[in-house]
């Protein structure tokens, strides 16, 4: 979408919300294209997200190695008496 700077005065929360949507919005001076309205971030997609997380654990599964209980990791800090050596 093409407007004209002095057009956009009239409709800047329109284009705005346009651009936040991901609609390419540029604004024009005597014809030439000056500047174009982006979003900060992009847009949020929430199916591409869920699809990248399912991925993720679909990888992850079986890759898991079991080790030591992480409850007793840190004994080896303390003697018989329970107080650090």
């Amino acid at each position: 979408m093409t407007v004209s700077v002095s057009e956009a005065k009239a409709q800047l929360t329109e284009l705005v919300r346009r651009a936040e949507a991901g609609e390419d919005v540029v604004l024009t001076r005597h014809g030439q294209a000056v500047v174009r309205l982006v979003p900060v971030k992009p847009a949020f997609n929430r199916a591409a997200r869920r699809a990248g997380i399912e991925a993720a654990q679909r990888l992850a599964r079986g890759k898991a190695l079991s080790g030591p209980c992480a409850a007793r990791s840190q004994d080896f800090l303390y003697g018989e008496d329970g107080l650090p050596e």
